[in-house]
């Protein structure tokens, strides 16, 4: 009953005149001066704690980089080089190149981190980037005396030399540590990381105070650590910031007289790390303007209220024609099986419940639930095939790592270290490839590269007894098929070659031919019964992959190449096997071409 138009035209009279004088008094009542109270301590204060944990982050980045220079063997290369005077200009330069290297590479593991430099009393500079330089100039900076004078270790904002020449005339914020030794004033050089003065004042400049209100960055003796000069427009502010400073108290409320005979709030939040300061300054009145602005809004909500109530009944009943018409417009075009038509007329949905609004929003979900059907039947044939081919390539990489690693262990028994050192390089150069699982087509020319290492790992266990040839035919720079395609066969083709001979003599050709590429692998092994021919080419025309995923024979690593082939390639995928038995096997893999980064189209597969 109560969702009938006639019952809710009105409630609506009678919520829209309670409402109106109900939340004048609530608002004017509730809202008083601890709205500013409540709003400094929880929301400024939680602010600040978020952006205190930002700083806690920025200085374990920071102090891991520098202590990664400290402790770095390439710092103290580089300095008992440049304090060798039987050294030549030569070997200076390069240890000073050797160090730049190492700086760069550091510097790029730390986004925030702008440039790196060492610095030599001598006049040497050594920065990221392979920037090397000898001026002195720096040993008059205000920064650089200060450090050796008294071990002032943080540089508030200022433009750094090296970041005006790179074109990035912004200020940064600077850490400042000896090499070699703790102590500044015996060092003979320093090291500077700059971060960038935006690192820091980005995330400070979205904590907003009021309208008015800043949040400063203060350093241990109480100046703007970055470009916040504003900061010094508030003289009164200094003396309340010893006071706190001087305190047990980690974060706070306080107030404080400005210059314009009025009352500052200030908040702030100690940053023990380093013993720096959050100190944030609103105006009283900024806070109290709310207010204000508040007991006039209520004024004029509530007359929008009285005269919204006078249209209410006209607009209702306006509210029942125009969606209905929409909704029978929608009703049309999902006849005519045009579904986004259908959307585009149904009427939004209303905030206010009643009969119309439901038939229209069950008439929604009836046109969304049958899309969404007919989307899943063609959707999960795509993740049903793509989910069986990731399961398909997993079976690979086990079978081949298993293999490598008893030869390992052989080759170790029998104290052949070059040879282990060649497989082992060999095995992690085809680890690399192998696990990018994501990358299901690769170019043709790594496949070979992949294939030319596993047939070196391949050359060293067998030696002279094995011959692997791999032939080039045709342009394949371009060229891009599915991941491992020929290892599988090459591997099945020594296995039965060696089953049957003292020797193995396994062939692989990669050929373009028109618009197809023919990849073939050939061995001198016992051949392939009739039978089993026949079987793989029943199991590969009917795409049981289920059968070929459980499957246990000695085929899987040829059953997983015809399966993944058919499901990337389709019907424009088609294999040749010619055996005999006792006379070899010759496999041949008929793939459409495919260039750079271009596709089989889904239609074709």
């Amino acid at each position: 009953m109560f969702y009938s138009l006639r019952n809710r035209l009105i409630a609506i009279f009678v919520v829209l005149l309670v409402f109106s004088f109900g939340t004048a008094s609530y608002l004017l009542f509730n809202q008083s001066r601890s709205i500013i109270r409540s709003y400094i301590e929880s929301s400024a204060l939680e602010k600040m704690d978020e952006y205190g944990s930002f700083i806690n982050m920025a200085f374990t980045q920071i102090y891991d980089l520098a202590s990664l220079v400290f402790n770095s063997n390439a710092a103290k290369t580089w300095d008992n080089a440049l304090s060798d005077p039987s050294l030549s200009t030569g070997d200076k330069m390069l240890a000073n190149l050797s160090l730049s290297q190492f700086l760069t590479q550091a510097a790029n593991n730390y986004s925030g981190v702008s440039s790196v430099s060492v610095y030599r009393r001598d006049g040497i500079r050594v920065s990221d980037g392979n920037e090397i330089a000898e001026d002195r100039s720096f040993l008059d900076t205000t920064w650089y005396r200060n450090f050796v004078s008294g071990g002032a270790r943080w540089v508030s904002a200022h433009i750094d030399p090296i970041e005006a020449s790179r074109s990035k005339p912004y200020q940064v914020v600077s850490l400042l540590l000896p090499i070699g030794t703790f102590d500044p004033s015996s060092s003979r050089s320093v090291l500077k990381i700059n971060v960038s003065s935006d690192f820091f004042l980005g995330p400070l400049s979205r904590i907003h105070l009021g309208e008015n209100g800043t949040i400063f960055l203060l350093d241990q003796n109480g100046n703007p650590l970055l470009s916040q000069y504003e900061y010094y427009t508030h003289p009164e502010a200094a003396g309340k910031v010893r006071e706190i400073r001087e305190s047990d108290a980690l974060q706070g409320v306080d107030t404080l007289q400005n210059g314009q005979g009025g009352t500052d709030i200030l908040v702030y939040k100690k940053l023990p790390l380093n013993n720096w300061l959050l100190v944030g300054l609103v105006p009283e009145k900024d806070l109290y303007g709310k207010l204000i602005n508040l007991r006039v809004s209520i004024i004029v909500f509530s007359s929008v209220l009285l005269v919204l109530s006078l249209l209410a009944a006209a607009w209702l009943s306006y509210g029942i024609s125009k969606p209905l018409s929409a909704l029978a417009s929608a009703m049309r075009h999902v006849q005519k099986g045009d579904f986004a038509g259908a959307k585009r007329r149904i009427p939004s949905g209303r905030s206010v419940r009643n009969e119309v609004g439901y038939v229209t929003a069950s008439f929604s979900n009836m046109v969304a639930q049958l899309q969404q059907h007919i989307q899943k039947e063609f959707e999960l044939k795509l993740l049903r095939q793509q989910a069986e081919y990731k399961m398909l390539l997993m079976q690979i990489n086990p079978h081949f790592l298993f293999n490598t690693l008893e030869l390992l262990s052989s080759l170790s028994m029998q104290q052949r270290t070059q040879d282990s050192i060649r497989v082992i390089e060999s095995l992690g150069k085809m680890l690399r490839f192998s696990l990018k699982i994501s990358e299901d087509i690769i170019p043709l020319r790594d496949e070979l590269k992949y294939l030319r290492d596993y047939a070196s790992i391949l050359q060293i266990r067998f030696g002279e007894k094995l011959a692997v040839s791999i032939r080039e035919a045709g342009e394949l720079d371009k060229l891009r098929i599915v991941k491992f395609l020929l290892q599988p066969l090459v591997e099945n083709a020594v296995k039965y070659s060696f089953a049957k001979h003292a020797e193995a003599r396994v062939t692989v050709t990669a050929a373009r031919e028109g618009d197809r590429v023919r990849l073939t692998v050939e061995d001198n092994g016992p051949g392939m019964p009739p039978d089993l021919v026949r079987q793989l080419k029943e199991e590969e025309s009917a795409s049981r992959f289920e059968q070929i995923l459980g499957s246990a024979s000695r085929q899987i690593g040829l059953r997983n190449v015809l399966a993944r082939c058919r499901l990337y390639y389709g019907r424009l995928f088609t294999f040749e096997i010619g055996s005999e038995p006792g006379h070899g096997t010759r496999i041949e893999l008929i793939l459409p071409l495919q260039e750079g980064m271009q596709s089989v189209p889904s239609a074709d597969r």
